[in-house]
Formats: C-alpha cells, structure tokens, sequence
C-alpha cells in the first residue's frame, strides 16, 4: 500500500541510509522488499522513486550566465545513486553542461545539514569554503553552509537570486 512504502522509505532509516550512502542500491531494493514483504520489479521501483524531478527552467538563464563568466559551478546534492543517475539519464542536460563538479551526499557518504558535507564539497572543489557560494532552498542547510564558512543564501525565486550575486559583483542587473 502507499501507506506501506511511505513508512518503510520515509519513516525509516531507509532513504536517509541510501542518501548518505550507507547502502548500496542493491541494499535498498533488498531492505524495501524485506520490509515490504514484496519482490516488484528492481528497475520499476527504482524509476517510480526517482522520477520525481523536474527542470526548474527559470534558473537556467541565470546559471547560462554565471558560466559563460567564467565562473566554476557545483552542484552539492543530498542524493542517492538511483536519482542521480535518473537525473544525468533524463532530459537534464544543463546538469552535464553547465556544472564542473558534484558533491553528492551518497559518494561523499554525508548529508547536508552536517558539517561533514560542506567540507568534503569545499575539499572536492580546492577551495577555502569562504570562496563557495552556496544556495538552497532549505534554510538548515543554509545554515549548515554558513557553519561551515559559506556565503550562503536561501533560494527563495531567481530573482532574488539574482540580486544577492549582483550584491556580490557577480552579475549585472
């Protein structure tokens, strides 16, 4: 039942094992069977739990621009294996052209809030973590990036996104 699968996943440690990648997708198919008492279809399960995402279209001018000044971009991503997969496969190809790295929360094996991730993103990119910065949606890791020395805002719509990097010198108007 829907029910079922939303206590398994989301009210477990199931999708936050997976997503900091203290199992492997082969050990989330296997514990949602165990616990589900089911055997569906591993690659049909695995689709219907990534293909959730869609393109946030308006962003893509402004990060268009910010690489064509040069600047690098990242991508620091509370993730599991199947959804970044579903998302470098599916029709999201701004992720491969416009982004020079990706910290991903199951490769780096922490999660944002946590201090760990921040880090690991900062020693992935070479840099001083106060030369990053960091937006997302979420205001705890907002807060996260800035515990761990990010200039970091929260991502409230493109424009205001806009104004925070033309405060910084980083875009014109």
């Amino acid at each position: 039942s829907e029910r079922l699968v939303w206590e398994v996943v989301f009210e477990s440690d199931l999708e936050m094992e997976y997503e900091r990648g203290a199992i492997t997708t082969q050990e989330f198919y296997d514990a949602f069977c165990a616990r589900t008492k089911t055997r569906p279809d591993r690659e049909a399960l695995l689709l219907a739990a990534s293909d959730i995402f869609e393109l946030n279209e308006s962003i893509v001018p402004l990060v268009a621009e910010l690489r064509d000044r040069g600047h690098r971009l990242g991508v620091l991503s509370n993730t599991n294996e199947s959804h970044w997969n579903f998302i470098l496969e599916r029709p999201f190809p701004m992720v491969h052209d416009m982004f020079e790295l990706y910290a991903l929360s199951h490769e780096m094996r922490a999660t944002k809030p946590d201090l760990a991730a921040y880090k690991a993103a900062a020693e992935l990119a070479n840099v001083a973590p106060k030369q990053i910065f960091f937006t997302d949606d979420r205001f705890d890791n907002v807060e996260g990036g800035r515990e761990a020395g990010f200039d970091a805002v929260q991502f409230v719509g493109v424009a205001a996104l806009r104004d925070q990097l033309v405060a910084r010198g980083v875009c014109d108007n």
